[in-house]
């Protein structure tokens, strides 16, 4: 299998994506994707509606999931490939992950009472599909809904970034545990859109350094949020930790997303694809 055109990073309804999976299935295959993971926040439910809907398009599959982690003060996710969505271990780590969201989001409602903005958390429950799984995009969706500010990105610069009024800190799963958790149900572990990450270049390459110590494997090079300089510089240390690559549009909906499903530039050419790990 050579897939020209492989899609490894998306989202759902069952987190905090805008359509139900078998919709964003059809979406990606009527885009050319032709191997693709559904990769919703810290759940497993939307992956056999994902996966039934992909056989039903020709469309390969495989499992996917975004884990929420914190390494050194630094929220980061980690992106899980190709894994056995039964294992206990994974199951159990992501179960108690919607645990402590919920009460994250009951917090973030009272921060923002604080500051003049009462009964978010309640309005952002308008905006939930999972009920286990309230997320900071919730939140945004409303705010904005009330003209608290006009998109998202605005909600976020604002409001819901760490040292914001309505940004509450979470005890997120650590490094080794994700990683863990992913390597135990056979999958492979890769850094999702590490350009995102507010670190210096010695700090990235710490993080990068224990992430490779802990057995992970790969690295989003080409993301939706990537400028070409992004993609460059990923490219290199990719190279150089001899990761392989991933690619993936972190669609959440035609709304808000960076790029559509599948509507990605090409992975450099000289690096070594992270399919190639799975199938």
């Amino acid at each position: 299998m050579n897939p020209a055109n492989f899609d490894f990073h998306c989202h759902s309804i069952v987190s905090d994506g805008l359509l139900p999976p078998a919709v964003v299935a059809r979406r990606a295959a009527a885009n050319g994707v032709d191997l693709w993971a559904l990769t919703d926040h810290d759940d497993l439910g939307g992956l056999l509606e994902a996966r039934a809907t992909a056989d039903e398009v020709g469309m390969s599959f495989i499992n996917g999931v975004e884990i929420s982690i914190e390494w050194r003060g630094i929220p980061i996710h980690i992106v899980g490939l190709g894994f056995d969505a039964a294992n206990p271990g994974l199951v159990n780590g992501l179960n108690e992950l919607r645990a402590g969201r919920i009460e994250r989001a009951r917090r973030m409602g009272e921060a923002l009472a604080a500051v003049g903005i009462p009964g978010v958390y309640e309005g952002a429950q308008c905006f939930v599909t999972n009920p286990s799984l309230i997320s900071r995009a919730h939140f945004g969706r409303y705010m904005v809904s009330i003209g608290i500010a006009r998109d998202m990105a605005g909600v976020f610069q604002h409001y819901l970034t760490p040292g914001k009024p309505g940004y509450v800190d979470h005890r997120w799963a650590t490094l080794g545990e994700a990683v863990g958790w992913i390597a135990g149900a056979g999958g492979v572990a890769v850094v999702a859109h590490p350009g995102r990450y507010k670190m210096s270049g010695a700090d990235m390459r710490r993080f990068l350094d224990d992430f490779k110590d802990c057995g992970g494997r790969g690295l989003e090079v080409t993301c939706g949020s990537h400028s070409p300089d992004h993609v460059m510089h990923f490219a290199r240390l990719a190279r150089h930790y001899e990761f392989h690559a991933s690619r993936g549009s972190d669609f959440h909906g035609p709304e808000e997303s960076y790029v559509d499903l599948g509507k990605l530039p090409q992975l450099p050419e000289d690096l070594k694809p992270v399919w190639r790990l799975i199938v």
